[in-house]
Formats: structure tokens, C-alpha cells, sequence
């Protein structure tokens, strides 16, 4: 369940799993901050761990696009002062959407007000929509707006995680930051590996991506961030088909770097899809392609810069 402290509680604060932390997810924090401020409260927003479809689907499989820690530090460049998270479990699951209101939003985090996109849905079942929550939330002495969902300009679409999951899965970067507002990234500590890439010229800092959503297998342009320095890099994701074969893996080469990456802690942004995985006719064949792999994802990058 979730508690509010004394010092967290009288949050006027967003509602939603805000997966992703996109630019419609931007949006609707810069409005709790608005309201907020006329109302004199602290800007909140109230997240649910593990994601719900995780917890009513738990053999899909992974699909997020920020690790929880990663999305609360987003939340939290994006305004919201307070960020308090629900367990979402079978109690929470089988609350109504009046208990939700009165024992979650406001018993235990004592919120005077919330804020929710319009197709946001709560309670047992769903069977709470935007204006159940109004309702609500005036019976239980607090205010409750809802916001329309951002669209992409020009597009007329929906700015959602499941668009940009879908940009991801077919290797649209592109699509995704434009979403998101930033190029979709991920986050790892660097494992130790077979030394395939730098047996072949080419060393490069390897990690699995656990929950997080599985791109298109293949080769990118990246920017690896490092101690708080970027560095321009490629990348590959998938099961490295000519070598090893194995379970899918991140692998990032980052140009103009030198040093041990073992047990660091490396962020990489994705900038543009380049060509699908592939295996080739043995070791030769493959270190050429990462030459050319390499000198597209300069070119790409420089483009972008």
C-alpha cells in the first residue's frame, strides 16, 4: 500500500503510471504544477510499482521504457516536488473507485486535490472514469481536474507510451524521442563479457536491459554518458548471431574512449537505427561491417548534432 509522511501530505498531484515520462506526461505535470501553485500546495504525482500490467499480466513480456528510479528522477525534472508511489497488489487491485479516493488519495496521502488525463480509469474493474473521480473527490473535500491528452503536432495523434513502445519495436528513434521529448535511453551497469568486440578491434560495454522493453534487434547510432561526459558510440542489440549466439544483450562501443568499463554505470541514448542484426561468414566478414557500422553512426550522429 502507500503512505503519505507529514512532510509529503497536501500535495495537489497527477495520477498515472507515467511510463516513459513523455511530452504528454510533461504536459499534464506542468498543469498539476499550475494548479498547485494557485492552491498554495506542493506539486505531486501518484505512481503505481509494480505496473499494473504487470501485476494483471505477469508473462508479457518486458515492456517498460524507464526503470522506476529513472522515471521518478523524470518526474521530478518535469516539476512534481513530491512523488509517492503505490504498490499496486491485489488489495489495491480490489478497491472500488470510492475506497481508492478515500482511503488511498486521501487517508493515507492526504492530497487536496488531483489531477488525471481524460481517459484515466481507477477501482475494481475500471469501472472508475473522469468523472467518477470528480465526483468523488468533491465528496471527499477535494478538487479533481482532468486534462485532454497532448497530440503530436502536425500528426493529430495521441502522445502515449504504447505509441512509442511500438516506435521502439520497429526501430523508429526518431518517432520515440519525438514523443518523449528526448532520445529514449537506458540504463546499466556494465557486466563482464566474452571480449568478443575487442578480440575483433572493437571493445565495447555489454548489459541486459531486465524489464525494459526490447528494441528492434540490430545495430544503432548512440550516445553513451559516462561520469557525466558523452561520448558518441554504436551499438547493437540482440543475440550477436556470428560469434556467440547467447541471450539478447546490449553491446556499445564508444568512439574516442579508453579505460576499463567493468562494474560502471553507463547510460545510452538511442539517436537513429541502422540495419537489422544479421550473421555473417565468420570473424573477418563481421569486423569489417562494425568498420562501416561505425562510420555510419559518426555520419548519423554528426547530423544530429
Amino acid at each position: 500500500m502507500v503512505s503519505g509522511a507529514p512532510a509529503r501530505r497536501g500535495a495537489l498531484a497527477a495520477i498515472g503510471n507515467f511510463d516513459g515520462v513523455h511530452r504528454g506526461h510533461q504536459f499534464l505535470i506542468a498543469e498539476t504544477a499550475r494548479l498547485a501553485a494557485r492552491a498554495g500546495a506542493p506539486a505531486g504525482v501518484v505512481v503505481f510499482d509494480p505496473h499494473p500490467r504487470r501485476f494483471f499480466r505477469p508473462d508479457d513480456p518486458p515492456f517498460l521504457l524507464t526503470a522506476p528510479e529513472k522515471r521518478d528522477a523524470l518526474l521530478k525534472e518535469a516539476g512534481a516536488e513530491v512523488v509517492h508511489s503505490a504498490t499496486f497488489d491485489a488489495a489495491l487491485a480490489a478497491m472500488s473507485p470510492e475506497e481508492f479516493v478515500r482511503i488511498v488519495l486521501k487517508g493515507n496521502l492526504g492530497l487536496v486535490g488531483v489531477v488525471a488525463g481524460a481517459e484515466f480509469r481507477f477501482g475494481k474493474g475500471r469501472a472508475g472514469d473522469a468523472r467518477t473521480l470528480r465526483d468523488l473527490c468533491a465528496a471527499h473535500g477535494m478538487t479533481a481536474h482532468i486534462v485532454e491528452p497532448l497530440a503530436q503536432e502536425g500528426a493529430g495523434e495521441k502522445i502515449g507510451s504504447s505509441a512509442i513502445r511500438a516506435a521502439i519495436e520497429r526501430g523508429d528513434m526518431r518517432a520515440a524521442a519525438d514523443m518523449l521529448g528526448r532520445p529514449w535511453s537506458v540504463e546499466g551497469v556494465v557486466g563482464p563479457g566474452q571480449r568478443l568486440g575487442r578480440s575483433l578491434g572493437f571493445p565495447t560495454a555489454n548489459f541486459s536491459l531486465g524489464e525494459i522493453i526490447a528494441p528492434r534487434r540490430g545495430v544503432y547510432a548512440t550516445r553513451a554518458r559516462l561520469d557525466g561526459r558523452t561520448y558518441d558510440a554504436v551499438s547493437n542489440f540482440g543475440r550477436r548471431p556470428t560469434l556467440a549466439d547467447g541471450p539478447p544483450l546490449l553491446e556499445t562501443h564508444l568512439f574516442d574512449f579508453s579505460g576499463d568499463l567493468y562494474g560502471r554505470r553507463l547510460e545510452v541514448a538511442f539517436a537513429d537505427f541502422i540495419r537489422d542484426e544479421r550473421r555473417f561468414d565468420g570473424p573477418d566478414a563481421l569486423k569489417a561491417q562494425i568498420a562501416a557500422d561505425c562510420e555510419e553512426a559518426r555520419r548519423r550522429l554528426a547530423s544530429q548534432a
